[in-house]
């Protein structure tokens, strides 16, 4: 079976921070609320909706119950969807990255913790999704990331080999997903995390898609 490369999607693929920051402020505004400059909000994303809506709602000191917090979701995916690609761009070097491994005969796939119909949506607004042989997210399977069926159904989804396989992501979710596969990771160290890669145990940690290839090559060489 081919070995088969498995990306996380926000801050690994694609810089979506900014229209995902843009609509958590919309949302804080109908609510009454001050909205959070980028430069902080950056650094809530990576968790999903409900969580960063949580932490916009406690920069603003306040808390809302369970009814209006389901309510504030359902108005944030609303206008994401409508708005999922004003800004967001794939990272510098990643179609380049992609078209290497697809030449080289590599499966390519996502598994992300954003829901598979934003996921889809956003890479179809941005030309990639045909690209890659499953798009799997939060709600694809009975468990997210960091559960490591959600890696490993992605992988046979995608046709590929479990014993073939590499993840790519930013987190520490990214991370514990792929230990918990025993699946070699691979972190970028220009994510959605608070603490530093460097200090999450990923097998490399690269700082520009420039650099895939030779990680790649020296995981399969030690492998």
């Amino acid at each position: 079976m081919r070995p088969i490369l498995v990306f996380d999607l926000d801050g690994t693929l694609v810089e979506t921070a900014t229209d995902l920051v843009a609509t958590l402020n919309v949302v804080l505004e109908q609510e009454g609320l001050a909205p959070i400059r980028y430069e902080d909000a950056r650094a809530m994303v990576g968790h999903g909706a409900r969580a960063l809506i949580e932490r916009g709602l406690a920069a603003n000191n306040v808390t809302r119950d369970t009814a209006t917090i389901d309510r504030l979701f359902d108005t944030y995916i609303a206008y994401y969807a409508a708005h999922i690609a004003d800004t967001s761009r794939p990272f510098e070097g990643v179609v380049a990255a992609l078209d290497h491994f697809a030449a080289e005969g590599w499966l390519l796939a996502v598994c992300t913790n954003k829901l598979e119909g934003l996921s889809n949506l956003l890479l179809d607004e941005l030309g990639l999704s045909s690209r890659f042989a499953a798009i799997c997210g939060a709600d694809t399977f009975a468990a997210r990331k960091p559960d490591p069926l959600a890696l490993t159904e992605t992988i046979r989804r995608a046709g590929g080999d479990l014993r073939r396989a590499i993840m790519i992501g930013d987190s520490v979710t990214d991370i514990d997903t792929a230990r918990a596969a025993g699946i070699p990771v691979i972190a970028v160290d220009f994510g959605y995390t608070t603490v530093p890669v460097t200090e999450l145990g990923p097998d490399v940690v690269i700082g520009h898609f420039d650099e895939l290839a030779d990680a790649v090559t020296g995981l399969m060489v030690r492998a």
